[in-house]
């Protein structure tokens, strides 16, 4: 199919572009890789009469290491974040997540910034954003917000960005160094959406219990769901078998009861979020021992 009638916007700096969204509002869309936005156009799910083009405002093309988080800006590839060589060495888990991501040619034009934005529930990096308590930068013509991740998702497809925002910067902080992490996730085939899906964090004490823990989940609501009952859970243990089953137990009451669809019923995810639950869990344990 072909997308409804627009007018395209090109703008070359970012000042511009914010003008732009002052005068058309909710009437325009921002367009950056464009790996969500141009499949919803053209099965004409979403009409804007305005397309607002960044890619040409370079000063939004960057990966920062920075003291406390890893600083991507809007219009920053996937692939790009995947070959970097400061990501690679100081972020694995963001490698990790990545990587699952459809397949190379999506990444090649996905932005970061996008698909957090788009904001798809089944999507690993806005799980990954939440379980790492991230923060993204939105800018307007009247200034600039930092919008922690947990306030970012509000329902499907759904955030509190506003119209006349534009998201310049995610921001991701750094593992800590002692730090165990694993992102899993089950599809039909490799690419496709997760049908459940999980990304943990644990970091040991010096005697060898967990003493903390980060769990998040996609693809079993309408938003990323953060597991912080189940982070509780694992405090002072040692993530062993009985502590991974009453963790996987919890995690199947996070699966939204109203789920089922052509690809699997809410019982189905259900299982499916147990399983995962034990297995990044576990991943994450072991490689924090691998580490000490």
């Amino acid at each position: 199919m072909k997308p409804p009638q627009f007018q395209y916007c090109a703008p070359g700096v970012l000042d511009e572009a914010l003008g732009l969204l002052d005068q058309c509002g909710t009437d325009a869309k921002i367009l950056a890789g464009g790996q969500s936005l141009i499949p919803l156009l053209n099965v004409r799910l979403v009409a804007p009469l305005y397309l607002v083009d960044i890619n040409r405002v370079a000063a939004l093309d960057y990966i920062d290491a920075r003291e406390n988080h890893l600083a991507v800006g809007a219009i920053v590839r996937q692939r790009s974040v995947e070959q970097s060589p400061v990501v690679r060495q100081r972020h694995p888990l963001l490698i990790e997540a990545i990587t699952y991501i459809g397949h190379m040619q999506i990444r090649n034009r996905g932005t970061l910034a996008g698909s957090i934005v788009h904001a798809d529930p089944a999507a690993e990096l806005p799980a990954l954003l939440c379980c790492l308590d991230g923060e993204i930068v939105a800018r307007s013509s009247t200034g600039e917000r930092i919008i922690k991740a947990e306030q970012f998702f509000t329902d499907y497809l759904t955030t509190t960005l506003d119209a006349r925002e534009i998201v310049t910067e995610i921001r991701l902080p750094w593992l800590p160094p002692q730090a165990g992490w694993a992102c899993i996730e089950f599809t039909r085939r490799a690419g496709d959406y997760a049908l459940a899906g999980a990304i943990a964090v644990v970091v040991p004490t010096p005697a060898g219990t967990c003493q903390s823990a980060r769990i998040s989940y996609f693809g079993i609501a309408a938003t990323p769901v953060r597991g912080y009952e189940i982070e509780q859970m694992l405090i002072g243990t040692t993530l062993d078998d009985a502590i991974l089953q009453a963790a996987a137990h919890a995690a199947e009451s996070l699966v939204q009861d109203d789920l089922s669809d052509i690809h699997a019923t809410s019982t189905y995810r259900r299982a499916l979020t147990a399983e995962a639950t034990r297995r990044v869990l576990r991943t994450a344990w072991q490689r924090c021992q691998n580490r000490s």
